[in-house]
């Protein structure tokens, strides 16, 4: 039996899979994974397309479109290889793009999580947003990475290719040891999508794992292939799942105080809606925050994390708006 399974969840994505598809079954050996796209309810002729265009790719077919998160914790758990790669549909593989990461993996026991250098798909000379060359999380819980803080993306010039510990691994190509992903929990299924892999991640050093970015891997992200920047939608899950994700990882001993700030914050990034006219996102922060308060009562019986895993991180707001460090080889 082959040890990995590459699963790429699809919704309504057929020309998403012509575009990219390809590229990934012709770079990923057959020999040693699976390719495998698990299919969340599309409605579209996605499943036709998948039959007649890709023969060798085997297919899950969910019965309902369960979100990012539940639906690759469905795919994973009708599985049985020992390593997965949870993929995006908008993703193109390079050669030799998955012998790095299983390396990793084979090589360092300890490590249950690891991403590729993700660039951009039109842009190949620049670093895409989601996932860039690895991620950390700041003190106030501000996701950002080796070749991007905020909304400034670096060049690539090789300036991030040495293999790191990060905080977290990109969703858009995250290598996992199945079992410890399930043991886990898993992505959480009521983020729908947005920080769950941050939130994994962290699940996952918080029980001794290591996360790492391995830069001899190479893929190519499209990007906003769900929820293009600037959707209300996307601003909504955003805000609501960064508050869930603090308040589940968090230390209960000083959670409290965390969040106030998290949340001072918040208010300051809707004044600045208002003030900008960008009435969709004032209101999808109002509505994070509301619904925030009802989904943190889901998590009030779980055990208090033994440690902070951001109480020595910097503060990137500080760094990037009033000293304009906008590199994260300048932090």
């Amino acid at each position: 039996m082959k040890d990995t399974a590459v699963i790429i969840l699809n919704w309504n994505g057929a020309d998403m899979m012509r575009r990219f598809l390809p590229e990934v079954v012709r770079s990923t050996p057959a020999e040693e994974a699976d390719v495998i796209v698990a299919d969340n309810g599309s409605t579209d002729n996605s499943l036709q397309v998948l039959a007649e265009e890709f023969p060798s790719v085997k297919v899950i077919v969910l019965d309902k479109n369960y979100g990012f998160a539940e639906g690759y914790n469905r795919a994973l758990a009708s599985v049985e290889h020992e390593y997965a790669v949870l993929l995006n549909s908008d993703v193109a593989t390079s050669d030799g793009w998955l012998d790095a990461l299983k390396a990793e993996m084979r090589d360092n026991a300890d490590v249950a999580a690891c991403q590729p250098k993700i660039l951009s798909a039109e842009r190949r000379n620049m670093f895409e947003y989601a996932g860039a060359c690895g991620g950390y999380i700041d003190r106030h819980g501000y996701p950002y990475c080796r070749g991007r803080i905020f909304g400034s993306v670096e060049e690539d010039r090789g300036q991030y290719d040495t293999p790191a510990d990060v905080a977290w691994a990109s969703g858009a190509a995250l290598m996992v040891r199945r079992k410890e992903y399930l043991a886990a929990g898993g992505l959480d299924g009521a983020f729908f999508a947005h920080m769950e892999e941050i939130d994994l991640c962290w699940r996952l050093r918080l029980r001794g794992f290591r996360v790492r970015v391995v830069p001899a891997s190479k893929v190519y992200h499209l990007g906003g292939g769900s929820l293009p920047a600037g959707n209300p939608r996307k601003t909504y899950l955003n805000f609501r799942n960064n508050l869930l994700m603090l308040y589940k990882n968090l230390p209960h001993k000083g959670r409290r105080k965390a969040l106030i700030v998290r949340r001072l914050l918040d208010t300051i990034a809707w004044a600045k809606s208002v003030a900008t006219l960008q009435w969709g996102d004032a209101v999808a922060i109002l509505r994070a925050h509301r619904d925030f308060r009802r989904m943190k009562r889901a998590y009030d019986g779980l055990p208090s994390p033994t440690a902070n895993l951001i109480s020595g991180e910097p503060d990137i707001l500080t760094s990037y708006y009033l000293k304009g460090k906008k590199e994260y080889s300048r932090l």
